[in-house]
């Protein structure tokens, strides 16, 4: 019988030397390449050169030096295939029976910021993810291992059976290929980005798993989040978790829409949310008086809801936060004293997340069935819009902030949407309807009597005047609103007729 041999070349080389160590026990031959070669020797291992099986020189400072006959047929040749055997006895070719590979580290390099284009093309493997490949693809005859995770399973199986099954060959093979995968779509991404080319022929993203969840919207669904490979800062994939049970799926999709909310300001905010829509939210010169206006805007919907906001959260507004039953807090951080007070609640989450003043325009992915939505994240402000006044009078200063309070959020809200502000914080949000006008009618009454004197954004234009009368019959004083509709001349009309001043400015919202 021929002695079994494995070939090892890592950058990775946690754990490697004993890994080597236990495989020689089984009385396999190490063959090894480089710096994992030099190791494995100073860990007392008798490994042989890669170029005593290849006859050939590693050459091009390293970048050519498994890419040989020598190696490839011995991974490739299926060992019961008569003729293969037959042709590798001829050329005097041996069987390489292990494959144990980890890549160049393309991700860690292309995570530093300072990276030049040039260190990230160097750090691309070829010859690794060559040899991967080759012993995948003869799985029932090799063993290929990529994850020094797996070290320890070889290990239990040759120590069971004197050799690595077929299931785990198979399932190490599915390994290699969805890491291989994931490698080429690493690389693919970034030069991708590199040109700028946003729509390509093809797409191909890469993301790795950072939990399975419970369940997913509902508990008969499975679901599991991933994140980018690259992590995103100010994102909840990047959060650290301080309190609490594990995230939901529900939790995950409420908290990324209350972070994005709050990032559009820059005075301290606080965003409560409920089923991705905003219940309140509230602007003002602390954190606590923030949440005492997004809480005054709903007391009732908060309730079980996720906050977040864009300052640290000291004493005096935890002791608030924790009257009320909250899944999810969110904020850059937490004093000692805030954060004695929350852990006080067992179940609730506590996340800090790094948020960043400017961020990119990233794309938003939205799965359909058989396919996939790309598109730009809504990264228009309000400083980007081009406003114009139509109406006979302009907003008051006190209008001004409250438009802009209400335009920044309805963005948020599943369309059709309708929201009302007043004195820096909401106080009625119409979402999800199927016309404007009843959008409009269902924030109007959570407002009730608030809407007296109150802003109101839409987040596409009027179709026709019944959204401002329904306004102006509520004793509403300020509207915002994209403008475009072939019909606008209708609503400047009735505004003017009510005395309300409306700003166009040009360009919609919808959400859905």
């Amino acid at each position: 019988m021929n002695q079994k041999r494995a070939l090892i070349s890592v950058s990775n080389k946690e754990g490697i030397s004993e890994f080597a160590q236990s495989l020689q026990a089984h009385g396999i031959e190490i063959i090894s390449t480089g710096g994992t070669q030099k190791l494995l020797k100073e860990n007392g291992v008798d490994v042989r050169g890669i170029s005593d099986i290849t006859d050939f020189p590693e050459i091009l400072d390293g970048r050519v030096k498994t890419l040989h006959p020598a190696v490839h047929a011995g991974l490739l040749a299926i060992r019961d295939h008569e003729a293969h055997q037959k042709q590798l006895e001829n050329l005097h070719i041996g069987m390489i029976d292990y494959v144990v590979v980890n890549l160049y580290p393309f991700k860690e390099t292309i995570s530093n910021p300072d990276v030049t284009f040039a260190d990230a093309i160097e750090n691309i493997d070829i010859g690794g993810p060559t040899m991967l490949r080759s012993a995948a693809k003869n799985h029932r005859d090799v063993t290929v291992v990529v994850d020094p995770k797996d070290y320890k399973k070889v290990i239990s199986e040759l120590d069971a059976h004197g050799e690595v099954s077929t299931e785990v060959k198979k399932e190490f093979a599915a390994k290699v290929f969805r890491h291989t995968a994931h490698y080429d779509a690493l690389i693919a991404q970034y030069l991708t980005r590199e040109i700028n080319h946003k729509s390509p022929e093809t797409l191909t993203i890469t993301y790795e798993k950072r939990q399975d969840l419970r369940y997913g919207e509902n508990p008969h669904q499975s679901a599991t989040f991933y994140q980018e490979t690259l992590p995103v800062a100010s994102s909840i994939a990047s959060a650290k978790q301080w309190n609490g049970k594990e995230l939901s799926y529900n939790n995950i999709h409420d908290a990324d829409a209350a972070l994005s909310m709050v990032k559009e300001f820059k005075k301290p905010a606080v965003v409560a949310v409920k089923h991705m829509n905003p219940c309140g939210v509230g602007v003002g010169e602390t954190v606590e008086q923030a949440y005492d206006r997004a809480y005054e805007a709903d007391s009732k919907s908060i309730f079980g809801g996720i906050i977040a906001t864009n300052r640290e959260i000291d004493e005096s507004a935890a002791l608030k936060m924790k009257e009320i039953f909250l899944e999810i807090i969110i904020a850059p951080s937490f004093t000692e004293e805030a954060l004695k007070v929350l852990t006080s609640k067992k179940n609730l989450r506590l996340l800090t997340i790094e948020q960043a003043e400017n961020q990119e325009i990233r794309q938003k992915l939205t799965s359909v069935h058989g396919g996939l939505l790309v598109q730009d994240e809504d990264m228009y402000s309000f400083d980007d819009a081009t406003i114009s006044i139509p109406t006979k009078r302009g907003p008051t200063d006190e209008e001004w902030n409250d438009l802009k309070l209400a335009w920044q959020v309805v963005k948020h809200v599943k369309s059709n949407a309708i929201l009302l502000a007043k004195d820096q914080m909401t106080i009625g949000v119409g979402a999800g309807q199927m016309n404007r006008v009843g959008a409009a009618e269902i924030a109007i009454e959570q407002a009730g009597e608030k809407a007296k004197g109150a802003s109101l954004a839409s987040d596409a234009f009027f179709p026709m005047d019944d959204t401002v009368e329904a306004a102006a019959k509520a004793g509403i004083t300020a509207i915002i609103q994209p403008g475009g509709s072939i019909r606008d001349e209708d609503s400047i009309k009735k505004c003017d007729e009510y005395g309300i001043a409306m700003v166009f400015t040009g360009v919609r919202h919808f959400k859905h």
